[in-house]
Order: C-alpha cells, then structure tokens, then sequence
C-alpha cells in the first residue's frame, strides 16, 4: 500500500501540492489526471523522492519515506522523455538499474530476456535504440523500469508524445501488462480517456488538489461538482445556482422529426461512436452519444428525448475544495 497524507509542496511561493490524500493498494492502478499545473507531477515528483514535502508524509508498506534517497525507494520511473542511453543496446539499456542492484551477469541476463518477451520485445536485446520505433522504445523504458522489480511503479505521461493511432494502442497493452503481472502503479496523464482506460481508480488533479478518487465508472456517473464533470468531457451541464444538472449524453437520443424542438449542429464520429450536439430554439445546446449506423446529420431538426437515469443533481461547487470526495473502493 502507497499512502500519501496532507502532500505540501510550494514552488515559487505557488502551492504545487495544497494538501494531497492518496491512497494505493498494493497491486493496482491509480491513474491522477488533471489540466496542466494542476500538481499531478509534482505528486509523482514526490513519491519518487525527487522532490521534498514541505509537510505531510508519503508511506510505503506502512514504512516512512521521508529522508530515504530516490534510488532506494523502491519505485520504478518512466517518464514521457524515455530518458534512453543512446549508446547502449537495448538489452544493456533494460538490464541499467540491475547493474546499479550490483545482480550477477546471469541474473540480470535471464531479467532482461524475461522483460523483453513480457513488453513484447523478445530477441531484440542485440539492437541499437537509434534502431527503434517511438512504440518499441516506450517498450523498452517501460522493461528497464520493471526490471529491478519496484513495489511502485511511476509513469509520468509516458505516452504523451505518440499520435493518436499508437499511443491508443500501447494503452491497451500497457492494460493487459498491468493486469497480467499485478504490478502497483501510479499513472499520471492529462488524458482523461487514458486514465479511464489503465486506472482501476482515478484521481483528479486540480490547483494542488485531488478533488474527486473513484472507479472510473463511478467518477463518469456521478461527479463530485460541475468543473469535474466538465473535465471528465460531460458536456450537458446546466449550472442552477449552488446545483448543477448534468445529463450523461448516452442517456439523450435523437430522433429525427420535422417538427422536432432542436436543430443537429455537429456531428464527430470516434469508431463506432457518434457524438452529436443538437441547439433548441431558445440558444441552449445538448450532447448525445450514438451508436446506430445512420446517425441525424448537422441541419437535421430532431426530437430530443431523455432518459431519467442519466440524469445526475450535483453541487456546482464542492463544499470543501482541500478534500477530495474519495468514493468507497
């Protein structure tokens, strides 16, 4: 279990960290996301012990950490810049934090070949890195951190500087990994969909602070106010003062009708989705999500009906902004 508990840092006389609570079983992904500034690396930055706490505690297995050096933490780092030794291959790339362990030849020969076929990569030790594709060499960062076997793993937007086709598949493996070998891991990203994707449980980052921990099921139904609820890309939110009314688009259909009270605006379809945002008469726009073959076009005038299921009353903003509202695991 990662423990951490009232996490201050201040960086320029800015609150980086404003008063962090998080909590990581031992065996799952959390994933932390939030805009940029919003303190989710300077939470990794500090778990790793690359940068001090003004105040709070940061635990592992219920041992302190406070004053233990980075390299004897016990955590594994990859970060968006692979951070490879050009001049290495990639066995002697994966194999670095062993050799720094002071393992034996044959050890860390038999760790490298069992990493390299676990991020599937097997045979390729004898290659030179300026020989790898950006996908390969996240493989390969991603081995040369599991290798010395950290208790936490730390991944700090490591897919980030992929396009879109590649990095959406390294998150379907980097999932399976996850789940095959049952590794700790704190994954931060400012993709909400990647961090819905890998987190068992989702942290999110905003001014220093988590303002809402939950399955990711649980955060997308039922956000904790309405910022989080725009930032998790619910799109139907309706402010009514200290409430907010937000109506999950895969709860809104529309259905085409000459006589409709709305007007399609946009349509943008993502593989088998559509999402569509149609405008009422008086100004006001609604999102739904769908899933049939012909979807209503931009121009189309629809009917717009709801489910009352989706529909969600939330505060506009969370009582108490220094605590996150961390839903039951």
């Amino acid at each position: 279990m990662l423990s951490v508990r009232n996490a201050r840092v201040t960086l320029g006389g800015h609150p980086a960290l404003a008063g962090v609570d998080l909590d990581v079983p031992a065996g799952t992904v959390v994933a932390v996301v939030g805009p940029s500034g919003s303190g989710k690396s300077t939470l990794l930055r500090a778990i790793a012990g690359l940068q001090s706490l003004d105040h709070g505690s940061i635990e592992l297995d219920g041992t302190s950490l406070a004053g233990v050096p980075p390299h004897r933490r016990g955590v594994g780092l990859m970060f968006q810049d692979d951070a490879l030794f050009p001049h290495r291959d990639v066995a002697s790339n994966v194999g670095f934090g062993l050799r720094m362990q002071s393992a034996g030849n044959d050890a860390i020969a038999a760790c490298v070949t069992e990493m390299l076929a676990l991020v599937g990569l097997a045979g390729t030790g004898h290659r030179s890195i300026g020989s790898l594709s950006g996908g390969e060499r996240k493989r390969v960062a991603l081995a040369r951190a599991l290798a010395p076997a950290p208790r936490v793993l730390l991944l700090d937007e490591p897919l980030g500087a992929l396009d879109r086709p590649l990095q959406d598949r390294l998150v379907s493996e980097l999932g399976g990994l996850f789940r095959e070998i049952g590794q700790t891991t704190v994954y931060v990203t400012h993709d909400v969909a990647e961090a819905f994707a890998l987190g068992e449980r989702v942290a999110v980052m905003r001014e220093g602070r988590a303002v809402q921990i939950a399955a990711p099921e649980d955060l997308w139904a039922t956000p904790s106010d309405a910022w989080v609820a725009r930032f998790i890309g619910l799109a139907n939110v309706e402010v009514r003062g200290s409430t907010a009314v937000v109506t999950q688009p895969e709860g809104v259909t529309f259905r085409p009708d000459p006589a409709g009270e709305a007007v399609v605006v946009s349509s943008r379809r993502d593989g088998p989705l559509v999402t569509l945002c149609a405008r009422y008469e008086s100004g006001a726009e609604i999102v739904s999500a769908h899933t049939g073959t012909e979807p209503p076009a931009p121009g189309d005038r629809v009917r717009v009906a709801i489910d009352p299921a989706a529909v969600r009353v939330i505060p506009t903003e969370s009582r108490a902004r220094g605590q996150a509202r961390s839903d039951p695991a």
